[in-house]
């Protein structure tokens, strides 16, 4: 598969969103809201939920699903109110010892003017900044687009994985396109250049994991209604356990320091000389 045809399918609509993920894998959710400051942000959900009957704290990126949620999402480009609401579930999942798990789906932040006058690039550098310092347990998973800075903002964590047809990138091909060559025609080989794919990043070691999205056909389920993604849930189920009881006896201090040299340390560790070649001869 070609990767533009991996990025057309991380945008299918059609493609489960964070509330499918919350309620297909946890239970007694409890969403939280507000960035403590007035505002509400609805393309940032989380709060609270079980795992296995064990408390963790979930959040995401939300597109919705039809066009008004759509709208009242923000097409799941969070400003900086909702980069600070997901900082305040993640410093409380800290105080209470809850692990973290968080879902990336988004285009990107939102560029709007308002969004920059109100802090957008201080809000997400700040969840930068507190992120690699959190002394629990963070799993995240790229289930869809994983677009710039407005997916490193709740993406900096212990594991990272990817969905099999989910992109992880700087920016969008057309982006990449527009700036290099001035034509956002040419997204197709731009995608192809910016390996970001969850098979390119896998090979260069940036995330931790593939989670296959094959053979998730139909399957009735007991109350008679069908997923379509009863298996992908499964497969995902089972990548957070084993990564929980990976981290298990990790110290606070060790799970903080796993996550500062995981991210200090790509360049060296992953990159290696011929990826950097390549990378400085686009």
């Amino acid at each position: 598969m070609k990767a533009i045809d991996r990025v057309l399918t991380a945008r299918d609509k059609d493609r489960p969103k964070i509330t499918d993920y919350v309620d297909n894998l946890f239970t007694d959710f409890f969403e939280q809201k507000g960035d403590y400051l007035g505002k509400e942000d609805a393309s940032i959900y989380g709060g609270i939920a079980l795992f296995h009957g064990k408390p963790v704290t979930v959040l995401g990126h939300r597109k919705g699903r039809t066009a008004t949620e759509n709208m009242a999402c923000n097409f799941g480009m969070p400003g900086p109110e909702g980069y600070r609401k997901a900082l305040r579930i993640m410093r409380q999942a800290e105080k209470f010892n809850r692990p973290i798990i968080t879902f990336v789906d988004t285009p990107g932040a939102y560029p709007g003017l308002e969004a920059e006058m109100y802090g957008q690039s201080q809000a997400i550098s700040g969840n930068l900044a507190a992120m690699s310092t959190l002394k629990v347990p963070v799993i995240t998973i790229v289930t869809g687009e994983g677009s710039s800075g407005g997916a490193l903002g709740i993406a900096v964590a212990n594991r990272v994985y990817m969905l099999e047809n989910a992109i992880y990138s700087v920016l969008s091909p057309e982006g990449f396109a527009s700036i290099l060559w001035h034509d956002s025609a040419k997204r197709d080989e731009a995608a192809e250049v910016m390996k970001l794919t969850a098979q390119d990043l896998y090979e260069f070691g940036v995330v931790d994991g593939i989670i296959s999205e094959r053979g998730s056909g139909l399957t009735v389920v007991n109350d008679g209604e069908q997923s379509a993604y009863s298996r992908l849930y499964s497969r995902i189920d089972k990548t957070i356990s084993a990564a929980l009881k990976e981290m298990k006896g990790m110290s606070p201090e060790e799970l903080a320091q796993d996550r500062f040299n995981k991210f200090r340390s790509f360049d060296e560790r992953y990159l290696g000389k011929e990826s950097k070649a390549r990378m400085e001869n686009i």
